[in-house]
């Protein structure tokens, strides 16, 4: 039986659990949900090994991650200085997440123009952030549809609605980002919300 090679921290603050995967202030999952035991099985399937009847270890680097997560989770600005890594991510996955990560508050992108930028196709790009191992860390809530239109979300699309709202800032203008030479386009939030709430 392999030993498990990450620490596991839970915290419930307010009504949502939210959990850590990690390792010599390296994190290797991240997750939110509704129960603990969602939060369990969600960092035991981005670590692969059952994390449930594993002793939590509660240190001030977990709970610096925790707080990080609840600061994203409310749509706040927040710094992101935290180191990340997954060896069970392909170089593609790994490129994808690196580059949704890089939308910011108040922001979104669309799969089709993350493929566009990095390579490879919507599909693909949708796949990946359905098996994201780093939410909300990596904000895949902020990658919908080339029409606007929400797309999936594993939460739920009205989980998904709910953390863009939160996460408006009134920007009017789309503008672009520079990814590795590239640019990706990226609009304010309001159209997937206005677009949303029209449908």
């Amino acid at each position: 039986m392999n030993k498990p090679t990450t620490d596991i921290y839970t915290k419930k603050i307010g009504n949502i659990w939210f959990g850590v995967a990690y390792k010599n202030k390296t994190v290797y999952g991240t997750t939110f949900a509704t129960t603990e035991n969602k939060a369990l099985q969600g960092l035991s399937e981005t670590v692969h090994h059952d994390v449930s009847k594993q002793k939590q270890k509660e240190t001030e680097y977990a709970k610096t991650v925790i707080n990080t997560l609840k600061n994203i989770y409310d749509g706040k600005n927040t710094p992101q200085n935290l180191n990340t890594r997954s060896k069970h991510l392909t170089k593609y996955a790994t490129k994808v997440i690196q580059t949704v990560t890089k939308v910011p508050v108040g922001y979104i992108t669309s799969y089709g123009q993350i493929a566009k930028t990095i390579g490879g196709g919507p599909r693909a790009v949708g796949q990946i952030m359905a098996r994201n191992p780093f939410a909300p860390l990596c904000p895949c809530h902020r990658i919908v549809k080339t029409d606007f239109t929400l797309g999936g979300y594993g939460g739920g699309l009205n989980m998904k609605l709910e953390f863009l709202k939160r996460e408006k800032r009134g920007y009017t203008k789309q503008k672009q980002i520079p990814i590795n030479g590239k640019k990706l386009q990226i609009y304010p939030v309001e159209r997937a919300i206005k677009k949303a709430e029209n449908t």
